[in-house]
């Protein structure tokens, strides 16, 4: 290959699998074939055609309108709103004696909110909202735990036209600060506290050091009681949900917005420097979470019981809890609690007990529970599932057979979706009843979705080439923009590939052309002049049957310029397996070997380091910077955003003398 000819990214790894669905299944998919051939024929008459899912106030003329990219508006001059698509339609439609919320907490307690029930209490909150001030175009901070009052505050300011900026409960006061001034935020919803492996924790403290340093448009704090603790008050300020609940009718007309109205802003994951607001607009985005959840994961809105492990402070907590479910008429579970208490079996007797049919959580869950071992799911009854999803990043082949064999019992489809927050909605999945399933692949566009990878010149790569995920054609449920940032918008998405957008994910295409994500470009390695992907060498190593979890980076090497380093968590219950093959350093050699046999000479890891845990953000994203730093012996960088920042300290103290 000449020197100058545009290059990608080595795609090396291999995966032959795969899975048909059954004939069954087949037979009353929600989705069919036929989809596709609609989107290609005309791709703008089919998201018209998507968006007659929703009700409109006034029925939009225009499908899109993209005369000044990369700023799009859909549907622009319709009419709708979005609390209304979600609740009220099912209940005018006689649905509302559906049970809406299975509402599980922590301790075991439950609650259950019908359709119409919900449509009380969000109606309520509205008439809330509207006395303590806010009016349409007002933005509200919610800082809840993932209780019921959470997606009643989302729809209540929905209801409003209030854009609401979701603030995860685990984010420091210094995080939720920023938010709060860079959204202009008028009322912040809170909690008292929080309920977290079995301890009342503090959520109004945050606030109020939020507030004492800054925000100065917030006028007004509404409070959930929750754990029942002694909070500080600020008498004008602060006021109890339940005192004003009781006086609040459940009598409130929905504000007709227009279809680009924003619906909300949701900042990117990460506490330092500026916050990165992701607007995103109403019709659009309700038209594509709406339509991407019937058809992903294959609903059955009167029998199914569906179960996104996600928490609302992320954008999947948004989409499909929120949005998409209750836009579809969903009966669904929401958990307040960690999936390891009381006990390490909790998700999987949640499952049991509501009867979960269709389930979504994330590779880091997924690996988790491989860790602890398949004897604790084979404790349940999981024979109600019928189809599995994964989200959040790509998901290693061994892991999605684990999944496929132990929680879905070698029967459920599994829906490995790619997607971002903000694309919105899901861009990159199999269709349930329609794709034969590979282990680790996305697979293919959704119909309506336009995507390719790409070569540093922005050329598509051939069939079993590796390059830069883009999206090509603009579609319904893409951000709008930055908060009060469009220079910002347009050189983060749209510049490196002019007319398509990259948000820093590589892939690969295989031989079939399907969809393989290779994680942040970030994430690449120049390995003696090849790049090469951390996420192939990981699920390499998680093939092992020793290996539970596994994290790679590329470490500064003299030599080959990049070396790959790895740290991995092996299963439990194989102590003595290592043991009898010569402890930890004959271990960690052999799982070099494994890498270099699965993979080729050039992906073997310079070091394998065994380690206990892993770091983690408080969404389960592993922190790989901070592991670059131990792998070139640097200074550990800032830890804040760790969902447990001693794990740092274990990682080293335990790494000490295997250098």
């Amino acid at each position: 290959m000449p020197e100058d000819a545009p290059v990608g990214i080595d795609s090396l790894s291999h995966e032959s699998r795969s899975f048909p669905p059954s004939s069954e299944f087949v037979k009353d998919a929600v989705a069919r074939p036929s989809l596709y051939l609609e989107a290609e024929r005309d791709r703008l008459e089919f998201w018209r055609a998507r968006a007659q899912l929703l009700s409109w106030k006034k029925q939009f003329t225009e499908v899109l309108d993209w005369s000044n990219p990369p700023f799009a508006k859909w549907f622009a001059d319709g009419t709708l709103n979005a609390a209304h698509n979600c609740v009220d339609r099912h209940v005018d439609a006689g649905h509302g004696a559906q049970v809406a919320l299975l509402a599980e907490y922590e301790d075991g307690t439950d609650a259950r909110f019908t359709f119409a029930e919900v449509k009380d209490e969000i109606s309520r909150m509205a008439n809330v909202l509207t006395d303590m001030g806010v009016t349409t175009g007002d933005r509200v901070a919610i800082y809840l735990p993932m209780i019921p009052e959470a997606v009643f505050a989302m729809l209540a300011c929905a209801r409003i036209g209030a854009p609401h900026s979701v603030v995860f409960g685990g984010f420091s006061a210094d995080a939720l600060r920023s938010r709060i001034e860079d959204a202009e935020a008028k009322v912040v919803i809170t909690a008292d506290g929080q309920f977290r492996r079995g301890k009342a924790m503090p959520l109004k403290p945050a606030v109020d050091e939020a507030l004492a340093g800054g925000a100065p448009s917030v006028t007004g704090v509404l409070v959930v009681r929750r754990t029942g603790g002694e909070v500080a008050w600020t008498e004008g300020r602060d006021q109890w949900w339940h005192e004003l609940r009781e006086g609040a009718s459940t009598e409130h007309e929905p504000v007709w917005v227009d279809a680009e109205h924003p619906l909300f802003i949701l900042y990117t994951s990460g506490t330092t420097g500026k916050p990165k607001g992701i607007v995103h607009s109403t019709g659009g985005y309700l038209t594509q979470a709406s339509y991407t959840h019937r058809v992903v994961f294959d609903l059955k809105p009167s029998t199914d019981v569906y179960w996104c492990t996600a928490d609302v402070g992320w954008v999947t907590g948004h989409s499909y809890v929120v949005y998409g479910p209750m836009a579809n008429r969903t009966t669904q579970v929401i958990y307040e609690g960690t999936p390891d208490t009381p006990h390490q079996g909790r998700w999987w007797e949640i499952v049991q007990k509501y009867g979960v049919s269709l389930f979504y959580s994330s590779p880091t869950a997924i690996r988790t529970a491989m860790k602890w071992g398949e004897e604790i799911p084979g404790k349940f009854d999981l024979s109600s599932l019928r189809l599995l999803g994964s989200v959040g990043e790509s998901i290693n082949p061994e892991a999605w057979m684990w999944y496929r064999r132990v929680i879905g019992g070698d029967r459920c489809p599994i829906v490995d979706t790619w997607w971002q927050t903000e694309t919105g909605a899901i861009m990159v999945s199999p269709l349930p009843g329609v794709t034969n399933a590979k282990p680790g692949s996305a697979q293919v566009p959704l119909p309506g979705v336009v995507a390719d990878v790409v070569n540093d010149a922005g050329e598509p790569v051939g069939d079993g080439q590796g390059g830069y995920l883009v999206l090509s054609e603009p579609w319904p449920s893409m951000l709008r923009g930055i908060w009060g940032d469009p220079e910002r918008f347009q050189e983060t998405y749209w510049s490196r590939f002019p007319g398509k957008y990259f948000a820093g994910d590589g892939a690969r295409k295989d031989e079939d052309g399907d969809i393989w994500l290779l994680g942040r470009v970030d994430d690449v390695m120049n390995v003696s002049g090849h790049r090469l992907s951390t996420t192939e060498i990981e699920s390499a190593l998680v093939s092992h049957p020793w290996v539970a979890e596994a994290a790679v980076v590329g470490a500064n090497d003299e030599t080959t310029g990049q070396a790959p380093v790895a740290f991995v968590i092996l299963r439990g219950g194989t102590e003595a397996e290592v043991a009898a093959g010569g402890g930890e350093d004959a271990a960690s050699e052999a799982l070099r070997q494994h890498v270099g046999k699965e993979i080729g000479p050039i992906a073997k890891p310079k070091k394998v380091l065994l380690v206990t845990e892993l770091p983690k953000t408080r969404s389960g994203k592993i922190m790989r910077r901070l592991l670059r730093d131990v792998a070139e012996n640097r200074t550990i960088g800032d830890t804040q955003t760790l969902a447990d920042s001693s794990v740092m300290d274990l990682i080293q103290q335990g790494l000490t003398g295997k250098r």
